[in-house]
C-alpha cells in the first residue's frame, strides 16, 4: 500500500470557525446530557419555537408521501399568512438505534414538535426529504409565501442515531450544494449509536442520557441556540478489477464501469482493461485492516442475533469479545514488525472508537519536527496513523500511547494487491465491508476532500 499527497505547508486552510471538543467518557456525557445545570425548559414555549405552521407541515408531508415536490392542491398560505417560527426544525430518527430507545424517543419527539416534523428513517429517507419536502417549501416561497421562505431559510435538522445515520443525513443534505439550493440546514445530534464519535466531537455527548425524557427537551433547546460549526467531508472512490462483487453498506454506491486510464500517477501493479468503481463520502474516518475486520464480524453477528444487541453497553461488550477471537493479539505482523501495521486509519476528527484520540495531543516541537500541524475537523487534512497489532491497539485506545503517526494528507491513494489473502476488510464511519483483492491486479482507494464543508450545530 502507498499513500500520496502528504501535507502541503502552503495549503490554504478552509474558512470558518472550528468547534473543538476533547473526548470525554460516556458516563460523564450521560450526566451532562441530563442538563444538571438546573435550567427549566417549558414544553409549550419550546414547541412554539420549533413548530412550523400547519399548512407548511401538511404540504411537506404530502409532497414526501407523493414523491412530488410541487405544491399539493389546497395547501397555499392562509390569509392572513402566519409567522414563521423562531427555529423551525425537523428530526430524523433511526428507530433501530439505541436498543429499545429509538422508537420510544420518536414518540416523545412527536409530542414536542408534531408528527409531520419527525421522520423515521425506515419510512422516510433523507434524500426524499431533500428532493420533495424541501423542494415543496422552496416552490411555496417562489410563489410569494413569505412564511415558507423564512421557514426554509431558518430550518435546522436534528438526527437521532449513530455516526452512520448522521453521515447518511449529511450526505443527503450535501446534495443541496451541488444543486445550488442553499442555504443548507445545519445539523445537530441526539446520540443513539455505539461509538457516537461525531456527536462527541461537536459537544452532543457520547451516549443516550439516563434521564432521557427531560434530556430530549434540552437537546432540542440546544439545537435552537447552538453555534454553527464546520466539518470537512471526504469523497472516496474504490476501483477494482471488473467482475468482482461487493456487498456495500448504504453509504456507498456503484458507479458505471470505468477504464483504469482514469487512475493518475505512479502505478506499481498490473492494470486490467476494465474496473468496477464505487464511491461514498465519510466524515470521521476510513480504515483498512484489523479494526475493519472486527467491525465487519460484529455487524454480521448483530444481524444474525439481534437479540444480543440491546444498546450501546451490550454492543461494546460484544465488540470487545469478538475482538479477542480474531487473533490480532497473538499473530505476528510481517517479516519486519518495525515497518508494518495491521490497520491503517485516515482520521478527520479527534474522536475515534467511542471517544478515543489515537492521534494524540501532540506537542509543538514534535509537530514541527514531523512537519505536522495541529489537527482540527475543518483544516482540510486527514491524520493517517497505523495500529501494529492487538496489544498496541489496546494501549492506544486507553490513551497510554499514541498510534504510529504516518502522515497528514489532503488526498490519499492506497494501492492494494492480494497474496495469501483474497479479501481485505475496510470500513467508513463504522460501516464495514469485505473487499475482494487480486494477486494479479491492483485495487485502488482514492480519497479527496469534498469542496464544500458540512454545517453542524454545536451542542455546547
Amino acid at each position: 500500500m502507498s499513500s500520496s499527497e502528504g501535507r502541503d505547508k502552503s495549503m490554504e486552510v478552509p474558512a470558518g470557525d472550528s468547534f473543538r471538543v476533547a473526548a470525554r467518557s460516556s458516563l460523564v456525557d450521560s450526566f451532562r446530557s441530563c442538563g444538571l445545570s438546573g435550567i427549566r425548559i417549558d414544553k409549550e414555549d419550546l414547541k412554539r419555537r420549533l413548530l412550523m405552521p400547519d399548512h407548511l407541515r401538511r404540504a411537506m408531508q404530502e409532497a414526501i408521501r407523493c414523491k412530488d415536490g410541487s405544491i399539493p392542491v389546497g395547501l397555499l398560505a392562509p390569509d392572513p399568512p402566519p409567522e414563521a417560527p423562531e427555529a423551525p426544525m425537523v428530526v430524523f430518527v433511526n428507530s433501530k438505534s439505541g436498543g429499545r430507545h429509538g422508537s420510544v424517543l420518536k414518540v416523545r419527539l412527536q409530542e414536542l414538535m408534531g408528527e409531520e416534523q419527525v421522520f423515521d428513517l425506515k419510512d422516510v429517507k433523507p434524500s426524499d426529504f431533500v428532493q420533495y419536502g424541501l423542494a415543496c417549501l422552496e416552490h411555496m416561497a417562489d410563489l410569494g409565501d413569505q412564511c415558507a421562505k423564512e421557514t426554509r431559510d431558518k430550518l435546522r435538522v436534528m438526527v437521532a442515531g449513530g455516526d452512520g445515520t448522521v453521515g447518511w443525513v449529511l450526505g443527503s443534505l450535501s446534495e443541496l450544494y451541488k444543486q445550488g439550493r442553499e442555504p443548507v440546514p445545519p445539523t445537530g445530534i441526539i446520540p443513539l449509536g455505539t461509538g457516537n464519535d461525531l456527536s462527541r466531537s461537536f459537544g452532543w455527548g457520547g451516549s443516550f442520557p439516563f434521564v432521557w425524557r427531560s434530556a430530549v427537551k434540552r437537546s432540542l433547546h440546544r439545537a435552537v441556540t447552538g453555534p454553527i460549526c464546520r466539518l470537512d467531508s471526504w469523497h472516496i472512490v474504490v476501483s477494482m478489477p471488473a467482475g468482482e462483487t461487493v456487498q456495500l453498506p448504504h453509504s456507498l454506491r456503484y458507479l458505471e464501469e470505468c477504464p483504469f486510464s482514469q487512475v493518475e500517477g505512479d502505478i506499481e501493479g498490473d492494470l486490467p482493461d476494465k474496473v468496477s468503481c464505487f464511491e461514498g463520502v465519510f466524515y470521521n474516518y476510513f480504515s483498512i485492516g484489523m479494526d475493519a475486520q472486527v467491525a465487519y464480524g460484529f455487524h454480521h453477528l448483530r444481524d444474525e442475533k439481534p437479540y444480543l444487541a440491546q444498546g450501546p453497553i451490550a454492543n461494546k461488550l460484544i465488540y470487545s469479545g469478538y475482538t479477542c477471537t480474531q487473533g490480532w493479539f497473538f499473530t505476528p505482523c510481517m517479516s519486519d514488525p518495525a515497518l508494518s501495521v495491521r490497520a491503517v486509519v485516515a482520521l478527520n476528527l479527534h474522536n475515534y472508537g467511542s471517544g478515543r484520540n489515537p492521534w494524540g495531543n501532540l506537542k509543538p516541537d514534535y509537530l514541527e519536527k514531523r512537519g505536522f500541524v495541529e489537527a482540527h475537523a475543518d483544516d482540510g487534512l486527514l491524520e493517517i496513523f497505523g495500529l501494529k497489532q492487538g496489544w498496541h491497539a489496546s494501549f492506544v485506545m486507553v490513551e497510554l500511547i499514541s498510534a504510529k503517526h504516518i502522515a497528514q494528507a489532503a488526498s490519499i491513494r492506497l494501492e492494494i494487491r492480494g497474496g495469501q489473502w483474497h479479501d481485505a476488510y475496510m470500513q467508513m464511519d463504522g460501516e464495514p465491508w469485505k473487499q475482494p483483492i487480486s494477486g494479479e491486479y491492483s485495487t485502488f482507494v482514492e480519497i479527496k476532500r469534498v469542496p464544500h464543508q458540512s454545517l453542524m450545530i454545536g451542542g455546547e
